[in-house]
């Protein structure tokens, strides 16, 4: 299989996956988008802040475990395989690794920063929340499924019945 093939197999599955599950996915997300929110927006009391942030590290611990779980439920996965893979395929993860770069440079730099500096300054803020709004149930969940999809195609034990594709 061309190393592309084998690089664009994960976003692919990752994209499949993602609307597969989109409620799951966007619910718990929506977690940290509605306290983003209001932290970027308005801002909360000391602790209330931190409070907000543990519930939004534990939302995402959840969907981690919960992506996972449901992305690995009929595979087998090595450590061994994944060394094998890397070792065979390091093309196709360079290529992956280009692909999330891209990303970050899109949503991030260009979105975040990019559009966010040419605002006048009492648009930044509104616009800085509801961007991360925005991003937390797409562009950073879907970035963590792909990963979770890479890790699954890398530690794929060959020959068994799950695929990535």
């Amino acid at each position: 299989m061309g190393e592309l093939r084998l690089a664009w197999d994960v976003p692919a599955w990752a994209w499949r996956f993602y609307l597969g599950h989109f409620p799951l996915i966007a619910g718990l997300s929506l977690i940290a988008s509605a306290q983003r929110l209001v932290v970027v927006n308005w801002g909360l009391p000391r602790g209330w802040s931190l409070a907000s942030e543990v519930l939004v590290m534990a939302a995402r611990a959840v969907l981690v475990v919960a992506v996972w779980r449901l992305a690995t439920r009929d595979e087998r996965l090595s450590w061994a395989a994944a060394g094998a893979f890397a070792s065979q395929h390091w093309r196709s993860l360079v290529a992956q690794a280009l692909l999330l770069c891209a990303a970050f440079l899109v949503f991030d730099l260009g979105a975040e920063r990019g559009v966010g500096a040419l605002l006048p300054e009492a648009a930044r803020q509104p616009y800085l929340a509801a961007l991360l709004f925005v991003k937390n149930p797409t562009v950073i969940a879907f970035t963590l499924v792909w990963w979770i999809g890479l890790i699954r195609q890398v530690s794929r034990v060959p020959g068994h019945a799950g695929a990535v594709g």
